[in-house]
């Protein structure tokens, strides 16, 4: 890299992110950040500009979840980087690769000190910081490589300071790489004699298991095993007569049903932790379980396990098949097949249309799985309704599922879906929000039609916290504080430029037909107000778990 007359440590840093790899970058720019911005965009980067930190942070996010590239988050120094934590957060704790350039101020006279290492190491992100001139363009490749090569959210603070100085002529070292994490032998050997052994073996395939699919099909056919994902994997399965879906709070009656009577259960890149597994009452009391992850200190960190392979899952999943002899039918049995069949979806299970003016959720999402293009990205946000968009909308694939759920925080879902609509143009994002999280992260509607994409967002208006007014109703407990007027999302995405429709029985959805069949020269809100007497059965069991 050579240094250009008045190349500052700002364009030198900003230059280095992309050269290292950085494909897009999200974020709102200050004062602080200004430069290096501007230095990647010069670079070849693709800048989204967000309207809130917050939403930036949460659309980096999703963009590096879906593409597998390490993205990059741009912040001013002190309240940029607060405003965007909870983002960071939820980053951190889903192990994304993802930087997040912020500017720095190091004088604790200047209104914006705060202390950004310690707020770093506090949500479980790494913190590196440029501290000189030599050091910067070192240090953003660091950045970059820790990011992408150990899965995590890093910290990059660019004090004030050095960013003005002169870059001088520092060049990056060269791009480390890294091979999978191979299997020791006698735990291939004794992972093989489970699955040998089994008659009823399941495949949990999670996070760390997305680039695995062929690997663990060809094993499981070859024992016999059904196949299910934890929710953030959905759709990694899709299309084999196996598929039991999601496992855990969002599993169809028949998946928990099988699953619970598994006499082996493999998590492959995946903690089997008490969302995935229902607080463990989806294992038989005999299973046998076993977790198969890359890093040895994540097994057996959520639950107990007969014993763990530290290794890569498509290298043990591969490892396993080949020291398998011959073959054995399992739980692949042609009554199994014809029951996923006949009842594997949750839209095979009864439900009603609504009433009181107000459409059931099920038949709703139901309604829209039928009439939404299959080619499709969706993003869910938190609250009581989240389950009915992750169990009645079906997804093409892995990639076709973003799910920012790690920290649980309401208001993620908007700017998650359009994350997650840069980073696949060749598909129909639809955001799955909640009235609550849809005005959370209302600022972010208006970057939906800046950008000009085709986007679906419907909202799920139960006019309140659904989540609380179920768990403290029925207990006599006052509920002013978590119930609210019913609000005009309609009106309000109008008012950004949205195509808009309300529903309250299935006959308005008309008017998203109307749209899809149209030129979709805006994107479309469906305000749909929702019926709110039942409570959600996998929110309710989760409250009963803690």
């Amino acid at each position: 890299m050579s240094g250009g007359t008045g190349r500052t440590v700002a364009q030198a840093v900003g230059e280095t992110l992309v050269a290292r790899g950085v494909q897009a970058v999200f974020g709102v720019v200050g004062s602080g950040n200004f430069v290096a911005t501007n230095a990647m965009v010069a670079a070849g980067a693709r800048y989204v500009a967000a309207r809130h930190e917050g939403g930036a942070a949460t659309m980096a996010d999703a963009h590096a979840r879906v593409t597998g590239r390490p993205a990059v988050l741009s912040l001013h120094q002190g309240c940029g980087l607060t405003n965007a934590l909870t983002g960071i957060t939820e980053a951190a704790k889903s192990r994304t690769p993802l930087v997040v350039l912020t500017a720095e101020a190091t004088s604790a006279r200047s209104n914006f000190f705060v202390d950004q290492p310690a707020l770093a190491a506090a949500v479980g992100a790494v913190s590196l910081r440029a501290t000189s001139a030599d050091d910067a363009v070192a240090v953003a490749a660091a950045a970059v490589d820790t990011a992408r090569l150990e899965r995590r959210t890093v910290v990059l603070n660019l004090p004030l300071d050095v960013q003005a100085l002169p870059a001088g002529d520092a060049v990056p070292p060269p791009v480390p790489t890294a091979s999978p994490v191979q299997p020791d032998e006698a735990a291939i050997v004794r992972l093989a004699g489970a699955v040998r052994a089994a008659r009823r073996p399941v495949f949990v395939a999670g996070r760390g298991a997305r680039a695995a699919r062929t690997a663990l099909e060809e094993l499981a056919e070859r024992c016999g095993a059904l196949l299910a994902t934890s929710a953030v994997a959905r759709g990694l399965f899709r299309g084999s007569d196996w598929d039991l879906d999601v496992s855990g709070g969002f599993a169809t009656p028949l998946a928990a049903e099988l699953i619970s009577g598994a006499d082996l259960i493999v998590g492959w890149g995946c903690q089997l932790n008490m969302w995935t597994m229902r607080h463990g009452r989806l294992i038989a009391e005999d299973a046998v379980v076993v977790q198969v992850d890359d890093e040895a200190p994540a097994i057996g960190a959520q639950r107990e396990v007969a014993f763990g392979v530290v290794g890569d899952v498509r290298a043990t999943a591969e490892a396993v098949t080949a020291a398998l002899a011959g073959a054995s039918g399992g739980y692949r049995t042609a009554e199994v097949r014809a029951a996923i069949a006949a009842r594997g979806r949750w839209r095979d299970e009864p439900r009603t249309d609504g009433e009181g003016g107000r459409i059931d959720p099920r038949a709703l999402t139901t309604a829209l799985d039928d009439l939404l293009p299959a080619e499709r990205v969706v993003a869910v946000d938190s609250g009581n309704f989240m389950g009915y968009p992750s169990m009645f909308l079906d997804v093409p694939d892995e990639q076709g599922f973003c799910f920012t759920q790690a920290f649980q925080s309401v208001g993620l879902g908007l700017a998650t879906a359009i994350g997650a609509a840069l980073a696949r143009p060749d598909r129909l994002p639809v955001a799955a929000l909640g009235d609550g999280g849809a005005l959370m992260g209302a600022a972010e509607l208006e970057t939906v039609v800046r950008l000009g994409l085709p986007m679906v967002v419907v909202v799920y208006d139960d006019a309140g916290y659904g989540a609380e007014v179920h768990h403290f109703g029925p207990d006599g407990h006052p509920l002013e504080t978590v119930r609210f007027p019913e609000t005009d999302f309609a009106a309000i995405a109008r008012g950004h430029g949205y195509d808009a429709v309300t529903v309250r029985e299935p006959a308005d959805l008309d008017g998203v037909a109307a749209w899809l069949a149209g030129p979709r020269t805006a994107p479309l809100l469906v305000d749909a107000k929702v019926t709110r007497d039942e409570p959600s059965w996998w929110l309710e069991e989760a409250f009963r778990g803690h």
